[in-house]
């Protein structure tokens, strides 16, 4: 299979002072406030927030989809100023095309760029391959698990090699047994392409299982309180989640997405002693 990972040194995003507003007039509100973060190429890092804190919100600016209301946001130096292939996005509901096969869903993005017809199909055969759909190419998308469908999305997009893929609760809507294979498919996919990669979640379990790095959102409007910096050994397997670090960590955040304006943010403590709340320093 001829897959490359990502040109190294690209997929950095640089983000300063972004503040989204949605809606017009009196119904009018901040959905991100103030929000300042660097990711560096290669990285995989998890937005973790409660529902409603701005997290879509932030990955559809990041898309090119939301302008900024203020504030600068930029990919490899570029301002973000619309849509690209540069920066790939996947949603919680994929968007295959219900009148093409997979195969074809799969290549439409080289359709667009006028690449010819056996050059994208071999190319969209390989990611099939790479998210383990190979046999299935000639299936209609009504003829896949929601699993599987999630699968050909993700191999749609990573066929256009975006520097930056964006992910919005990919597998929010499935089992829990399919979620947790997903997870790590998407951690081998990964592995081999190391491409950018911000993954927007509110489980807990998923975001320490698959991240290098965990930005906490406050509720809205959203503002990051943790930039949570994770060294578990790559790769990672289910055992994981039964370490007493992952039990500690886990603790950590659930603190930090009770937390409420006004009151001390909980510390991080040492492994084994108990949590206690006092001022905690961020620094993003």
């Amino acid at each position: 299979m001829s897959l490359q990972p990502t040109r190294l040194g690209l997929g950095q995003v640089q983000v300063e002072q972004l503040t989204i507003r949605l809606g017009d007039g009196a119904q009018a509100f901040e959905a991100v406030q103030s929000l300042d973060f660097a990711i560096a190429p290669g990285e995989f890092v998890c937005i973790l927030g409660p529902s409603g804190c701005g997290k879509s919100t932030l990955l559809g600016a990041l898309a090119g989809h939301l302008p900024p209301s203020t504030g600068t946001l930029r990919v490899d130096g570029r301002r973000v100023d619309g849509p690209s292939p540069e920066r790939g996005m996947v949603f919680q509901q994929h968007s295959l095309l219900p009148w093409r096969s997979v195969l074809d869903n799969v290549a439409f993005g080289l359709k667009m760029q006028g690449l010819g017809k056996t050059e994208r199909q071999r190319q969209a055969a390989d990611f099939l391959g790479l998210v383990g759909l190979q046999d299935f190419a000639q299936r209609w998308p009504n003829q896949l698990s929601g699993g599987m469908q999630q699968r050909a999305e993700i191999a749609r997009v990573l066929i256009n090699r975006p520097h930056l893929l964006l992910m919005d609760e990919p597998f929010g809507a499935l089992d829990a047994q399919t979620r947790s294979k997903m997870q790590e498919l998407l951690l081998e996919i990964w592995t081999r392409l190391r491409t950018t990669l911000v993954f927007v979640t509110h489980d807990i379990d998923e975001a320490l299982f698959l991240a290098d790095r965990i930005l906490v959102m406050s509720p809205r409007p959203g503002r990051f309180i943790q930039d949570l910096r994770l060294d578990f050994p790559r790769p990672r397997r289910a055992g994981l989640l039964t370490s007493p670090e992952f039990v500690r960590l886990k603790r950590h955040c659930l603190e930090l997405l009770r937390h409420e304006d006004g009151r001390e943010l909980p510390r991080l403590t040492p492994l084994g002693l108990p949590t206690d709340f006092s001022p905690l320093r961020i620094a993003l």
